[in-house]
Order: structure tokens, then C-alpha cells, then sequence
């Protein structure tokens, strides 16, 4: 399998991606996405909230193993990040929305499909960055302190990310919607630790792989995850009036 890429057009597209992320953190800052218990109406036809899940995230799964399968080396560093990769999105994809303790809950079509668009040009540019060129001076060939450190980040974030999703599913039993104010953990000192988790985890994988695609992806995900971090907080604290005042939304002490 032959995958011809112009490594210097590559790269522009990628930086045009990520300013699409800046434009999409200062849009998201006064437009939250309609989802969860931040969900209104007027976003068109709704879909059940666990099959929307499993679509839009399995796509990300699916192109990253099919890259692995036809084009990668399982026993190369590569290889190993993609299993990371894999790992992360087995979760998302095929755990985390049938654990979700909530009854019957939906998303707009619309939210769904523009996820979907973002999954299919992340997983693409990253697993052809992966596997899908020749490696340039500066691209994964050996073990060093930045590939160390981005694997101790990716694993402490992941770690973050699903305990985090844990603590909140067991504040409710099944089919329960009321919402409480979460406790422990890291729950001590942000709203959001599991959005924390995540940007923590792709900063780790920016850093493992050293490319402009994994730069990208760090990038959205701060796009998308901060300022829904800042729309909890601020729900939260309406909602709540003993909501705790010294927890910050996003990033321990600071915001």
C-alpha cells in the first residue's frame, strides 16, 4: 500500500487546521454545543446520545487501526502510539457512552455529524503523519526524554480523563438524571478534571510523536474542551449555591 504526500502541502493544510481551532475556541467562548446538560433546542433532528457516541468517536478507532493493519509496523514506535491511540479511542468509542448512568438522552444530528467531520480529519492527518510518509529529521525514529515524557503524559491524562468519568457516572444510579456536585479527586480543585485529563493526554501524544499533526490535535482539543470546562463551571455555580468557591474550572489554582 503506497500513500503519496506531499509532506509540504501536508503541512500547510495543518496549520490551516489549527487556525481553525483558534477561531473555534473564540466561537465556542460565546456559543456552547448543545449537548449533555448543556443541550437546547433549535439544532434540528436529534439522535439517541449512545449511538451518537459510538458513531462519531469510532471513526477515529477505525482509520487509525486500518493505517496500523495496512501500512504500520506493530513493533516500531510508531506502532506503539497507535496502540495508545487505539486504546483511547476503544474507550471513548465502545465504553464510555454504554457506562454513561443516564436514562434515555439524545444529540442533535447536527453535533454528531461535525464531530464526526473533525474525528475523520484528526485521525487521518495523524495516522498518515504516523505511517503514511517518509520521516523527516526531528520524526519518531528513537526513544528520547520527549517521547518519555509525552508517554508519562498521555498515560497520567487517559488515567485522569477515565477515573474522572467514573466519579461522575457514580454520583447517579441508572437512570437517574438529577445532577449533584461531584467530589474527590481532582473534582477538589477543578469542574472539569476529565476535560483536563484529555488536554493533558493529546499534549502527551504531541510530544511522543513530535509531529505538526499531533501539535494540531493538542490544539483542538483546547479549542473544544476549555471553554465547555468554563460553561460547566459557570453552571455549576448557578446551579448550586454551596458549590465550592475555591474551585477553579479548568487548570488547578489558576482558572
Amino acid at each position: 500500500m503506497v500513500i503519496m504526500i506531499d509532506i509540504q502541502l501536508f503541512n500547510i493544510g495543518l496549520w490551516i487546521w489549527i487556525g481553525l481551532a483558534a477561531a473555534t475556541f473564540l466561537a465556542l467562548m460565546f456559543v456552547t454545543a448543545p449537548y449533555g446538560r448543556l443541550s437546547r433546542k433549535g439544532w434540528g433532528l436529534q439522535i439517541n446520545s449512545t449511538a451518537a457516541w459510538v458513531i462519531m468517536e469510532s471513526v477515529s478507532f477505525f482509520i487509525m487501526l486500518f493505517m496500523l493493519v495496512y501500512k504500520g509496523n506493530l513493533f516500531s514506535i510508531e506502532g506503539f502510539c497507535s496502540l495508545l491511540w487505539l486504546a483511547h479511542y476503544m474507550y471513548r468509542a465502545f465504553i464510555f457512552p454504554f457506562a454513561r448512568r443516564r436514562g434515555v438522552s439524545t444529540m442533535p444530528l447536527s453535533v454528531m455529524g461535525m464531530a464526526m467531520v473533525f474525528n475523520i480529519i484528526n485521525a487521518g492527518t495523524n495516522s498518515i503523519s504516523l505511517f503514511g510518509m517518509e520521516k523527516s529529521p526531528g520524526s519518531l525514529h528513537t526513544i528520547d526524554l520527549c517521547f518519555l515524557i509525552g508517554v508519562f503524559l498521555f498515560a497520567a491524562g487517559f488515567l485522569i480523563n477515565v477515573f474522572s468519568d467514573t466519579q461522575l457516572r457514580n454520583l447517579r444510579h441508572r437512570g437517574e438524571s438529577e445532577y449533584r456536585i461531584p467530589h474527590g479527586g481532582l473534582f477538589e480543585l477543578v469542574s472539569c478534571p476529565n476535560y483536563l485529563g484529555e488536554i493533558v493526554e493529546w499534549v502527551g501524544w504531541a510530544l511522543m510523536t513530535f509531529s505538526l499533526a499531533g501539535l494540531a490535535f493538542s490544539f483542538w482539543t483546547f479549542a473544544n474542551l476549555a471553554p465547555r470546562a468554563i460553561a460547566y463551571h459557570s453552571w455549576y455555580r448557578k446551579t448550586f449555591h454551596d458549590y465550592p468557591a475555591g474551585r477553579r474550572a479548568l487548570i488547578p489554582f489558576l482558572w
